[in-house]
């Protein structure tokens, strides 16, 4: 297989029986065959002395004292043709102590040393580093120099699931099914190999194939809760797919096999929506509206609902509906609008970006209700709908993986963090928060310009829905003097008695939601055309 120049590695791979195989050579017999003259045999016993120390340190778990020795071995001139292999084990015994952004740089140096005994040790160990900690442009780096052939073969599966990962986000569709099918069954990573090779085979039009991939997934998980993710995940990806074919009933049928207790529920409601109204099912679409409006969802960020939800009523003629629809809209997005452009005018840093995002969501989280959030810099909805967005998403768990760092720094002895690997490791961890969180910022700041540009859009059909609306109006005035009527859609010619039988009453909504009818409203009015 070709080098992949850009993937992501998981963080599984066992350091036990590389690490004692590392330890069981440190008195090297290379090290300590220096016996060409008197001065040698005292330099190679006080060598082999300090080996075997830090060999003991390392057997008996004493990490922080191993690498307290070692620093000072790597700055030493004593140990400059041993540079690597001590390199190595400083990164090591940092990686032990679960310091992993320091031990990743020390990775780094080994791999840069070009020491051919360490360089693939080294690099599989910062593959790990890099992957828990979520730095993509490391793993990179690490990636782009392994040799997929020396790689332990139980750790493959995650490597080629990495490789395949890469590919789908190169839109090399072909190449990614090829690599996620290398993946074993009963992997760990066959779940998400299996979704991503799905996703591809959807991506190339292959349509049958990728719902036989999802099939596969939704067997796999069937010993597992009706509301597991990857379960779910898989029959929201066969509705979308069914959508794509636009066999806008099967799309719908799997969109309702979305459990309501799940997180893609919401989510799930909004695009099976937009397969009724394909289907012309505009009083089930309505129904949807009914629950997606509702004040439970009403930190949600999703204006496109409202403008579909005006359609529908053009559609059957429900003007007055229609007009108050549309009404909401601007009531809640211009307001949304007037607050992210006088945000991004006033020339934020990204760090203030960051900050002020965090802020909000964590407000949010700690008091849904809170009050403060109308006075907030940036509109709730959409640092809710910026905070999940994938980019950030990941850069925001690799902050948070710096502070654990930083935090299990704190916890080390004073002894250590006053040494000179103890500044180190500081400066190392504290630099990088410092770059992350601008990164963090920068990418937050990009999305609120799209969804600024959005929001223009989406103003701009807002008006043109309201011309159709008045030029519908008129039509409907001529239809009405030509006596002509437009047809009615398919959920409308049913009975309406339909909703009222087995026993149940007809309770006529009154504005009051509660949580556990959420999904079963449903819109009982008909089309207004040509009455």
């Amino acid at each position: 297989m070709k080098k992949i120049l850009t993937i992501i590695l998981a963080l599984t791979v066992s350091c036990t029986t590389f690490a004692d195989s590392v330890v069981d050579s440190l008195s090297d017999p290379i090290i300590l065959a220096q016996n060409s003259s008197g001065k040698s045999k005292r330099r190679a016993a006080s060598v082999g002395g300090t080996w075997g120390r830090v060999a003991d340190m390392i057997r008996s778990g004493k990490y922080e004292e191993a690498s307290l020795t070692l620093y000072k071995m790597s700055v030493s001139s004593k140990y400059r043709k041993h540079r690597g292999k001590v390199t190595y084990l400083l990164g090591l015994a940092l990686f032990k102590m679960k310091m992993y952004q320091t031990s990743a740089f020390q990775f780094i140096r080994v791999v840069k040393s070009g020491d051919r005994k360490y360089v693939n040790k080294a690099l599989e160990k910062l593959a790990i580093a890099s992957d828990y900690l979520g730095d993509e442009a490391m793993l990179n780096y690490a990636i782009s120099k392994i040799n997929i052939k020396k790689f332990p073969k139980k750790q493959r599966d995650m490597l080629y699931n990495r490789i395949g990962e890469f590919q789908v986000r190169s839109k090399q569709f072909s190449q990614a099914i090829k690599t996620l099918s290398r993946v074993k069954p009963n992997s760990p990573f066959y779940s998400k190999s299996k979704y991503l090779q799905a996703l591809s085979y959807a991506e190339l039009k292959r349509e049958k194939k990728a719902v036989r991939a999802f099939n596969e997934l939704i067997e796999s998980r069937s010993d597992k809760r009706v509301t597991d993710v990857d379960r779910v995940s898989a029959i929201m990806g066969k509705a979308r797919v069914y959508y794509q074919a636009q066999k806008w009933e099967k799309a719908i049928e799997y969109y309702k096999d979305i459990p309501r207790d799940t997180e893609a529920w919401h989510e799930t409601l909004f695009e099976s929506s937009w397969a009724m109204l394909r289907a012309e099912k505009f009083r089930s679409a309505l129904s949807n509206f009914q629950s997606l409006h509702s004040p439970y969802y009403e930190s949600y960020y999703m204006p496109e609902s409202l403008i579909l939800r005006s359609i529908i009523y053009l559609y059957i003629c429900r003007y007055n509906e229609m007009e108050k629809v549309l009404d909401l809209f601007n009531k809640i997005y211009q307001p949304v609008y007037k607050k992210i452009k006088t945000y991004l005018d006033n020339g934020k840093s990204f760090n203030i970006y960051y900050n002020d995002l965090i802020d909000v969501i964590k407000e949010y989280n700690k008091n849904p209700n809170s009050t403060k959030f109308k006075k907030s810099v940036m509109p709730l909805s959409v640092a809710r709908k910026i905070g999940k967005e994938g980019d950030f998403n990941r850069t925001y768990k690799y902050i948070q993986k710096l502070i654990i760092e930083k935090k299990r720094y704190d916890k080390l002895s004073t002894k250590w963090k006053k040494s000179g690997i103890g500044k180190y490791s500081k400066k190392v961890v504290a630099g990088r928060l410092i770059k992350v969180r601008k990164k963090a910022g920068r990418i937050a700041k990009v999305h609120m310009q799209n969804i600024k540009a959005e929001l223009f859009d989406l103003f701009e059909q807002e008006s043109f829905v309201r011309y159709e609306m008045i030029n519908s109006k008129k039509e409907l005035i001529k239809k009405k003097v030509a006596g002509k009527e437009i047809s009615r859609s398919k959920d409308q010619k049913r009975n309406r008695n339909f909703y009222i039988k087995n026993g149940y009453e007809y309770w006529p909504f009154q504005g009051e939601y509660w949580l556990d009818e959420l999904g079963n409203y449903h819109y009982v009015g008909t089309h207004n055309c040509g009455r």
